[in-house]
């Protein structure tokens, strides 16, 4: 949970959360959660504590390979083995963690250097810039993207935060075809807010969307990627012909690159921008993933922060509320579910008078239920909504799409979350948050905007 929490801090508050680990177990129980976060670029200090030095050597039982166990997941790691070299791993951890483009880091700590005396001062971090893109990435783009007939520029990661989304606007105003990363780590959405299209999670629709296109600019990401290799399929999501360039490296300053590049091209000083468009009534009838979303956008207050890991629920939540009140959303960017509920306590922690909404599908929920105790411990302003479909429907929808037909009854157990059903209410209510069970969409509504108009954490299991 600690590393899904140290996710969401570092997400909005712009610097490093501090984590502290024991030993390679305890390091490898938030493996999934760090896996989401270096996919995201988040600043994370892991210090991971390990056996004295002297100690290492005997092999006790919580003994591991924990250099091995860190590196995959940590863009720097280093060990303290000695006392007086604590200080200074430390702020180079710290420096580290800012990239750019940033991620988690490892400083291992053996417990005879944490006891140990040291002569040595404290050591501060410096923070690293981002440099600009040079003035001949800006050139050519600009050059190419006035020769292409249907060309499209492609956001991610610091391009996707509010200045970047500005200065994006001003492409499309440009004629220029503006999208997204399929999963982005931070993005504001809703009323006054640019919305550049999503890649689709699925290569064949992305692939079809993107027909004809024959010019593919980066900012702030790379080449974009099928979820999954599926027979006969392809990986990369560029379509025939189309000529690729970089504007940005995900190391350099995305937002610097798309306002030169605008006024490059001329464009105009302002974009298009969603405008405030929510239901006035609610919604009616057996609930599903689309009045959630109705009412989610009806009674969600402007500066929410909205968590992501809804799965195949989160579709109808994010056509509903993509113009209601400007909110920012944190997405599952490394696809390791059971995000929600531990990024919205780092969230939380590091946004105190902002609501924050956890979107969780059920099988999700389950690899981190124990952030819901530390929801109520700090009473934070999270309300968390489960969608309870009982089944993990995004495999059900993969297994398909590889082509080996209709699960049987063995792999359709496997996938199955209804034998027994969870009793969500109950699960909540263990952990002390007031948890409410909703089947209609009158009743999701009336449940959600009393969420809403209260502080502190409050739970609701959709039954979709």
């Amino acid at each position: 949970m600690a590393t899904g929490a140290a996710d969401g801090y570092g997400r909005m508050a712009g610097k490093p959360a501090c984590t502290l680990l024991h030993l390679g177990p305890g390091y490898g129980n938030g493996v999934a959660n760090l896996h989401n976060a270096r996919r995201a670029f988040t600043p994370i200090v892991n210090v991971v504590g390990d056996h004295a030095t002297y100690h290492r050597q005997y092999d006790a039982p919580l003994n591991s390979d924990i250099a091995t166990l860190v590196k995959p997941n940590s863009i720097w790691a280093k060990s303290a083995d000695s006392a007086d070299s604590v200080a200074g791993l430390a702020a180079e951890a710290v420096a580290a963690s800012y990239g750019p483009p940033g991620g988690p880091v490892s400083l291992v700590l053996p417990a005879d250097s944490a006891w140990l005396p040291t002569t040595t001062e404290p050591v501060i971090a410096q923070k690293p810039t981002r440099p600009a893109p040079a003035g001949s990435a800006v050139d050519a783009a600009a050059r190419a993207l006035k020769a292409a007939k249907k060309p499209v520029v492609l956001l991610g990661g610091q391009a996707c935060l509010a200045d970047g989304l500005k200065a994006a606007a001003r492409l499309e105003a440009a004629g220029v075809t503006v999208y997204s990363d399929t999963f982005v780590p931070r993005q504001p959405r809703g009323a006054g807010v640019f919305l550049p299209k999503k890649m689709p999670y699925f290569g064949e629709m992305a692939l079809g969307e993107l027909e004809g296109v024959d010019l593919m600019v980066f900012v702030g990401t790379t080449l974009p990627v099928a979820f999954f290799a599926y027979p006969d399929r392809p990986s990369v999501l560029v379509p025939d012909g189309c000529e690729t360039l970089t504007l940005a490296e995900r190391s350099e300053d995305s937002i610097a690159g798309l306002v030169a590049l605008a006024d490059a091209l001329g464009a105009p000083a302002e974009g298009p921008v969603q405008t405030l468009a929510i239901a006035d009534a609610a919604p009616d009838g057996q609930l599903n993933a689309y009045h959630c979303g109705t009412s989610i956008a009806r009674h969600m207050p402007e500066g929410a922060i909205v968590c992501d890991d809804a799965v195949t629920s989160g579709t109808g939540v994010g056509f509903a509320t993509a113009t209601a009140r400007a909110h920012e959303v944190l997405a599952l960017t490394g696809g390791a579910i059971g995000i929600g509920l531990p990024i919205a306590v780092g969230a939380a922690v590091a946004c105190p008078d902002r609501k924050v909404l956890s979107l969780n599908g059920d099988g999700a929920a389950m690899y981190t239920v124990q952030a819901l105790w530390t929801m109520v411990r700090e009473n934070l302003d999270i309300t968390v909504v489960v969608f309870a479909n009982h089944t993990y429907r995004i495999l059900n929808v993969e297994m398909t799409r590889t082509g080996a037909g209709k699960a049987g009854p063995q792999a359709s157990k496997l996938l199955d979350l209804g034998d027994p059903k969870i009793d969500w209410v109950s699960v909540a209510k263990g952990f002390g948050l007031p948890a409410v069970r909703c089947e209609t969409a009158e009743a999701f509504d009336a449940a959600f905007a009393a969420a809403m108009a209260q502080k502190g954490p409050t739970f609701i299991e959709a039954a979709i």
